[in-house]
């Protein structure tokens, strides 16, 4: 055997320390290939099938994989990023940031394939991560003594339970139960989306107007800054509650209407098209139309519950998670808050899958070449590819590592911390 040089070997560890060296940098490409692989698995190599799957509804599986699976890690990349941030402490570093993406892979491993017998597995391994982000974030939130998690906590723990829901029936064929904790997962996520954007947008939107930083010209109205997430959380009660499709469908109008009073802030004159602005309104924007359209679909209006559940899922979370990971890998690495030609072109590709995904469901003549969904997936998987081909560089570079991202990105992110009622 040739012995690996030990510059290489030096160069492989260093890497290994970036990778580490912070959540963002080892979860946000894990979402993006397991994000990426998993379509292109279910609609092009599967058919919508799973090859072992026999009791349990592939489509469950599908859903399982895509809100748990991808975006779950997107989540444990964020969280792990940002609460320290937010309350000046030392991040997630190191060994226990591998533990935790071995958990997460543990997770995976039954849904790549519909293995039933590790469904059991599989669900301890989930619900062990969702147990370390819930702690970290109360420990945090119990040091720095705020209140300003509590938010996070409330929409963990509900997604920690329906993932649980979910689990529990795919291993007793319960359709229904299954269906409600797909819908309770995508809420919960919808809330924590409300949440994170309500403390990016603002710091992200005064640098973009002032580069200089001397003032601050963006000020949200403080009564309508968690307006979208704290609507959601009365969406969940009413879920849970099994409230009638009439209750549910009103709150989702609310709830919508919410996320796009946040995409109308984003009208700032023409900086309100920067990509960086656009991304994150965009985002507010398809979670409110997605509400919108399963609110009508709920109170008797022929619109698809599952096409606006699409829009909502793919258009918004899909963008939003996106747009996080392009804003954090920038900030995070040392960058200019500017997005790459190959950022925008991801972006763009991740439009253009969740409009063929969609369109289908409100179109039913519509035929699209290649199969159901195919030319979705293939985008969907591009845009994704293409965010990986940008970043991956910076995120798992040595060089990067002991970068801050003072001379660049905005010093709100530094200060913009969630303070309790005491503090203000």
């Amino acid at each position: 055997m040739t012995p690996v040089p030990r510059d290489a070997a030096s160069r492989n560890l260093n890497v290994i320390a970036a990778m580490g060296g912070e959540g963002l940098r080892l979860f946000f490409p894990l979402a993006a290939v397991h994000g990426a692989l998993w379509p292109l698995l279910w609609a092009i190599g599967y058919g919508f099938d799973l090859p072992f799957a026999r009791t349990t509804v592939p489509g469950q599986w599908h859903a399982q994989e895509m809100i748990v699976g991808s975006f779950g890690a997107a989540l444990i990349g964020f969280l792990t990023s940002a609460l320290p941030e937010w309350t000046g402490t030392q991040p997630m570093k190191g060994r226990p940031l591998f533990l935790l993406a071995g958990l997460w892979a543990i997770g995976r491993i039954a849904g790549l394939v519909g293995a039933e017998p590790l469904i059991i597995v599989s669900a301890f391994a989930d619900q062990a991560w969702f147990a370390v982000l819930i702690v970290y974030a109360a420990r945090l939130s119990w040091c720095r003594r705020t209140t300003s998690f509590i938010g996070f906590l409330l929409f963990l723990a509900t997604l920690a339970s329906a993932a649980g829901a979910l689990r529990y029936a795919m291993l007793t064929d319960d359709f229904e139960l299954g269906e409600t904790a797909i819908r309770t997962t995508v809420f919960a996520f919808l809330g924590l989306l409300g949440l994170a954007l309500s403390r990016i947008t603002v710091p992200v939107t005064n640098f973009i107007l002032d580069p200089t930083e001397a003032t601050s010209p963006y000020r949200p109205h403080p009564g309508r800054v968690n307006l979208a997430p704290a609507l959601v959380g009365l969406l969940l009660l009413a879920e849970l509650a099994g409230a009638s499709d009439a209750v549910r469908g009103y709150l989702m109008l609310a709830a919508g209407a919410a996320f796009l009073d946040r995409v109308a802030e984003g009208f700032i004159g023409r900086e309100a098209f920067r990509s960086e602005i656009f991304a994150l309104s965009t985002s507010s924007g398809l979670s409110g139309a997605g509400l919108l359209v399963c609110g009508l679909s709920l109170v008797g209006l022929p619109f698809s519950f599952v096409g606006g559940l699409h829009v909502m899922v793919m258009g918004g979370l899909g963008l939003g998670v996106l747009a996080v990971f392009s804003i954090a890998g920038l900030l995070h690495t040392g960058q200019p808050l500017r997005f790459s030609l190959t950022a925008k072109s991801a972006l763009t590709a991740m439009l253009v899958a969740v409009l063929l995904r969609v369109l289908p469901e409100f179109l039913p003549q519509m035929a699209l070449p290649g199969g159901a969904h195919s030319f979705a997936a293939a985008c969907w998987a591009l845009s994704l590819l293409l965010w990986l081909k940008a970043y991956l560089p910076l995120l798992w570079s040595p060089e990067t590592l002991d970068t801050t991202s003072e001379s660049e990105a905005p010093e709100a992110f530094q200060d913009f911390r969630p303070l309790n009622a005491s503090e203000a």
